[in-house]
C-alpha cells in the first residue's frame, strides 16, 4: 500500500509542475547567472589583460624611444671627424698622451648631453683605451670595464665586426667610494667616411640602469615591470638584488620562465601579499622581454564578493518563487482534485453526478469541469437513445436472404413471361447488392472489382437506353492486385449522370487500369460538360466548399475515403474544362508483397 502510494505522489500533477517549474525556471536562472558570472569574470580578466598588454607596449616603446636617443651620443661620437683623426693619430702612435688627453676632453664635451651617462670609452685599434668616467677620476682605468663579463680584446672584436649598434645588458653593480649603480652598454665601431672599411676602433656608452627603472615606470600602486634579456640575464628590475645575474637558463619553457618572474617579483615586496600574474611582451630591438607583474588581490576578492552576493540573491529569489508556485500549484491541484473525485464516481456507475460550481477555480480547470458536466448529460442522453435505437433495430431487422429471395421469385416471373431483358436487370441488380452490402469497406482483387463495375455500368446503360458508350481497358497484369471495394464507383456515377447532362451528341465514358512503378494508375475520362476552373483548382487543392452541388459532394466523399484508405501514398489529380470533359487521374499504393496475377 505504501509503496502504491509513493508511485502516486510520484505521478500526481502538484509534484510535476513543482518539478517542472525547477527544470525550465529555477535551473535555467542558476545556470544563467553562473554562466554570466563567469562571463563577467572572463571580461573583467580580459580588460585586466588588455590593460596589461597596453602598458608594456607602452613601456616598450618608450625604451625603444630612450635607447634610439641614447644612441644619437654614439652616433656623434663614431661619426666625428675629430675624433676619427685623433683616433688615427693614437694608433700611429703620434704624440699618444697629448692627443689621449684631446680626446678625452672631447668626450666629456658629449658626456653631459644626456642624463644616466656614466662613462664613454673608446678602445682603439692598437689597443689604447680612452674614456671619461664619471664614478672614477682614474684616468687608467673604467669603473666597469674590470667586472665586464668579456675582456677588452673579445668586446673590441665583436663590436668592430659590423655596422651596427651592441647592446649589453647589465652587468655586476660598479662601486667607487660612494659612487655605486649598475650599468648596461650600448656600442659601435668608429667609422671614417673617407676610408668606411678602416679599422679605426670602437666607442662604448655606458648607461645607468636607473634609465630603464625609470621608463619600466616602477611606481605604480599594483604593478611591476622589469626586464630579462634572451640570456636569462635580469636587466633592470627595482627593488631586487639580482640585476646582472642570470635567474633563467634558456632551456626553460614559457610556464617555468613565469615561475620564475613570479619568485623575482615576490622577492621585491612591491606587490605586497596577495596573487600576482605575470604577463610579457618580445621587444625585437633589444631582444629583451619586459615582463609585467600585478597583485591581482583585490579584483580576486571583489569577484569573490560578487559571487557570494549572486549566491545569496539566487537562494532568495529561489525561496521566494517556490513559496508562491507551491502556494498557486496547491490552489489549482485542489481544484483538479475535487473535479478528479467526481469522475472517479462517475466511474462507478454514478451517472448523475456533477462537478459543482467554484469561482476560483482557473479557468481551464472550469472548462474541464463544465465539459465534463455536459458530457454526463450527453452520455445519458445518448444510452437512452441506444436503448431506443436497439429496440427500433430489432423491430425493423430484415433478413438479407429475404430480400434476394424476393429479387430471384421476380426474376422467374419474368423469364415465364419472356422478359429477358427485365430478368437481366434484376439479376445484374441482385449481384450488385448482394457485392455491396456484404463488407462494403472490403479489400477485393482487381479482377473482382472490375467486373461489378461492369455490371453497374450495364444497368446504368440500360436505364439510359443506351445514351452512352463505354469502353475499359485494363491490363491483366494488375488483376490479381488488391483494392477496396466500391472505390471508382463514384467516379464513374459522377461522369455519367452528371458529366453528360445537357450535352448534345454522342456520349463517351473510358476506364484505363495499368501499373505505374509501385502505383495502380486508373483514368477515368468522359467527354461531357466538364466543370468550372475554380472549383477543379479547389479540388485538387483539397478544399471543398459546402455547396448544394451533388456532383461537387459526390467527388468530396470519393476523395476522403480514397486518402481514409491509403494515406499520403495515393493521389487524386482532376483536369476538366468546361464543355471539354473531365479526367479523373487516381495512383494508389501497390499492396506490399503483391506480384499481380
Amino acid at each position: 500500500m505504501k509503496s502504491k502510494s509513493a508511485r502516486f505522489d510520484r505521478k500526481s500533477i502538484r509534484n510535476r509542475l513543482v518539478m517542472a517549474f525547477v527544470v525550465t525556471s529555477v535551473i535555467p536562472i542558476l545556470v544563467v547567472n553562473i554562466i554570466s558570472y563567469y562571463n563577467t569574470s572572463s571580461l573583467v580578466q580580459q580588460n585586466v589583460e588588455s590593460m596589461t598588454k597596453a602598458n608594456l607596449d607602452q613601456t616598450r616603446v618608450s625604451l625603444d624611444v630612450w635607447l634610439d636617443s641614447y644612441e644619437d651620443i654614439l652616433f656623434q661620437v663614431y661619426t666625428d671627424d675629430y675624433i676619427v683623426e685623433l683616433v688615427d693619430k693614437i694608433n700611429t702612435g703620434q704624440d699618444v698622451a697629448n692627443n689621449r688627453q684631446l680626446l678625452r676632453k672631447t668626450l666629456r664635451g658629449l658626456f653631459y648631453t644626456k642624463d644616466y651617462v656614466k662613462s664613454i670609452t673608446v678602445i682603439t685599434e692598437s689597443g689604447e683605451v680612452v674614456f671619461y668616467d664619471q664614478l672614477t677620476a682614474s684616468t687608467t682605468n673604467t669603473s666597469w670595464m674590470d667586472s665586464f663579463a668579456m675582456e677588452k680584446e673579445e668586446l673590441y672584436q665583436e663590436i668592430s665586426s659590423d655596422n651596427r649598434t651592441h647592446l649589453y645588458p647589465t652587468g655586476e653593480k660598479v662601486i667607487f667610494g660612494s659612487n655605486s649603480c649598475y650599468l648596461f652598454h650600448i656600442g659601435h665601431r668608429i667609422i671614417d667616411y673617407r676610408d668606411v672599411k678602416k679599422q679605426c676602433g670602437v666607442v662604448i656608452v655606458s648607461i645607468d640602469e636607473q634609465l630603464l627603472e625609470e621608463i619600466c615606470s616602477t611606481a605604480t600602486e599594483n604593478g611591476l615591470n622589469f626586464i630579462v634579456d634572451k640570456e636569462g640575464t635580469l636587466v633592470s628590475c627595482a627593488g631586487s638584488k639580482d640585476i646582472g645575474s642570470t635567474v633563467c637558463r634558456q632551456d626553460m619553457g614559457e610556464q617555468e620562465k613565469k615561475v620564475v618572474y613570479r619568485q623575482i617579483a615576490e622577492q621585491t615586496g612591491v606587490l605586497g601579499d596577495g596573487e600576482i600574474s605575470v604577463y610579457s611582451v618580445y621587444d625585437e630591438k633589444t631582444n629583451w622581454e619586459i615582463i609585467r607583474a600585478t597583485n591581482q588581490e583585490e579584483l580576486v576578492q571583489g569577484l569573490h564578493q560578487q559571487q557570494k552576493l549572486l549566491a545569496f540573491i539566487i537562494i532568495l529569489s529561489f525561496l521566494a518563487v517556490l513559496a508562491i508556485m507551491v502556494g498557486q500549484v496547491s490552489k489549482m491541484t485542489g481544484s483538479i482534485r475535487r473535479v478528479v473525485e467526481t469522475m472517479r464516481r462517475a466511474g462507478k456507475g454514478n451517472l448523475t453526478v456533477h462537478v459543482a460550481p467554484d469561482e476560483t477555480r482557473p479557468t481551464e480547470i472550469e472548462i474541464i469541469a463544465e465539459e465534463f458536466n455536459s458530457t454526463m448529460d450527453k452520455l445519458k442522453l445518448s444510452i437512452e437513445k441506444q436503448k431506443n435505437a436497439e429496440i427500433a433495430a430489432l423491430e425493423a431487422q430484415i433478413n438479407p436472404h429475404f430480400l434476394y429471395n424476393t429479387l430471384d421469385t421476380i426474376n422467374w416471373m419474368a423469364i415465364d413471361r419472356d422478359e429477358y431483358e427485365i430478368s437481366n436487370m434484376i439479376a445484374t441488380l441482385a449481384n450488385i447488392l448482394r457485392y455491396g452490402i456484404s463488407d462494403s469497406n472490403g479489400i477485393v482483387k482487381i479482377r473482382e472489382e472490375v467486373e461489378w463495375l461492369k455490371q453497374y455500368i450495364f444497368l446504368q446503360q440500360t436505364k439510359l437506353k443506351n445514351s452512352f458508350e463505354c469502353h475499359m481497358n485494363v491490363e491483366p497484369e494488375i488483376m490479381g492486385f488488391s483494392i477496396h471495394k466500391l472505390l471508382l464507383q463514384p467516379f464513374i456515377e459522377n461522369a455519367i449522370l452528371h458529366g453528360f447532362e445537357g450535352i448534345d451528341g454522342t456520349h463517351s465514358l473510358r476506364i484505363y487500369m495499368r501499373k505505374d512503378k509501385e502505383c495502380i494508375s486508373i483514368q477515368i475520362t468522359d467527354n461531357g460538360c466538364g466543370m468550372p476552373a475554380q472549383m477543379v483548382q479547389e479540388i485538387n487543392a483539397g478544399i471543398f466548399r459546402k455547396t448544394d452541388d451533388k456532383n461537387h459532394i459526390g467527388m468530396e466523399n470519393a476523395i476522403t475515403r480514397i486518402r481514409m484508405y491509403y494515406g499520403e501514398s495515393a493521389k487524386v489529380m482532376i483536369e476538366s474544362k468546361q464543355d471539354a470533359g473531365t479526367t479523373v487521374w487516381i495512383w494508389i499504393p501497390v499492396m506490399e508483397g503483391e506480384i499481380g496475377i
